[in-house]
């Protein structure tokens, strides 16, 4: 199953200090609206995104249709898509868990378990 383009995205709160540890670290600036306080950064084909002021906290991201250089899948699953799909199959969410769909696949459901 294709998901697309995998990301951490933080929620920071000084752009320009993020900036400059994940530089050392060898990230390098992939994508930028420094000016509206978020980035995208990239090592190899791990992408981290610093957003200040913009989220509550850290989520994990799923990029669909996208792969980790921004360039079009020819197939993917749209991870919006999958608990539908997992309720059809006859599986519940448990208790307690929060679904959080925004932007590209983002997802913030990491107390929700599949039976």
């Amino acid at each position: 199953m294709e998901l697309g383009a995998f990301s951490v995205s933080l929620a920071v709160k000084d752009i320009a200090a993020s900036r400059a540890f994940y530089e050392k670290l060898g990230f390098v600036v992939f994508g930028r609206e420094q000016a509206k306080r978020w980035l995208i950064m990239k090592n190899g084909g791990n992408l981290i995104g610093l957003f200040q002021g913009m989220l509550e906290k850290n989520m994990l991201t799923f990029n669909p249709g996208w792969d980790s250089d921004a360039k079009p899948l020819a197939g993917f699953t749209d991870v919006r898509e999958i608990p539908a799909s997992a309720a059809v199959a006859g599986r519940r969410r448990e208790p307690g868990g929060r679904r959080c769909h925004r932007g590209s696949g983002t997802h913030r459901d990491h107390r929700s378990r599949w039976q």
